[in-house]
């Protein structure tokens, strides 16, 4: 049996998804790139950073700016971010999530954050879900943001569980390739084309239930 779960945030848990695209795209404005929700579906689960890094490169720009031009955009990325999303709260936990986090803690099974959201602990606070996370994964305490394994491996130090018996929930290509990489279970929520054909995946997150996550375990595990 598995001993953790470890979640990513944003599309699994709630969706700031929008948020996080239209600071992007007020920044990118101020700079003369233009981009679209098409172009935004790269940016998900990847670091602020490299977000925005790959802005600047999409908009020929990569070169433009100095080291603290760079992380002053990411600072004022963020400031407009955060002043989007002071209106979430618990009526913005997806459906579902709240029921499994709940089952979790009924069967003594580890709960961490996986995030590469600096805003990961304000955004459980909002929802008050903070109670139900053993550990939150400190996304500017790691090497590499996703598809690097480092995120992942954290959240299953955090709880203190071998990352070979955790299970990593995930909306995005990047988060899935994360934590294949770290040799934990992947579970997608999503559809195949974006995630893959070759892992366990919902549709939505009212399928997230203690007994699918078991399910998917043991077949996994009798393979």
């Amino acid at each position: 049996m598995f001993k953790a779960v470890l979640f990513d945030l944003d599309g699994v848990i709630t969706d700031t998804a929008n948020y996080h695209f239209l600071a992007w795209e007020k920044l990118a404005k101020q700079i003369g790139i233009t981009i679209d929700r098409t172009f935004n579906e790269q940016l998900k689960g990847v670091s602020r950073e490299e977000s925005l890094r790959r802005i600047l490169k999409h908009g020929g720009l990569e070169k433009t700016f100095t080291t603290d031009e760079f992380a002053q955009m990411a600072a004022d990325k963020n400031k407009n971010y955060v002043e989007m999303i002071q209106a979430v709260s618990p009526q913005d936990v997806y459906p579902g999530i709240l029921s499994l986090l709940k089952a979790l803690r009924r069967h003594d099974i580890k709960i961490a954050l996986a995030s590469a959201s600096k805003n990961g602990p304000f955004l459980l606070e909002k929802m008050a879900l903070t109670q139900y996370f053993d550990a939150i994964a400190d996304p500017a305490k790691v090497a590499e943001s996703k598809p690097a394994p480092d995120i992942f491996l954290a959240a299953a130090a955090g709880v203190n569980v071998a990352i070979q018996e955790t299970i990593g929930i995930e909306d995005a290509a990047a988060g899935i390739a994360a934590i294949k990489a770290a040799h934990a279970l992947p579970i997608g929520v999503g559809n195949a084309d974006i995630l893959g054909a070759d892992i366990a995946i919902v549709g939505n997150t009212r399928e997230l239930t203690l007994d699918f996550l078991t399910e998917v375990w043991e077949n996994d595990n009798n393979i």
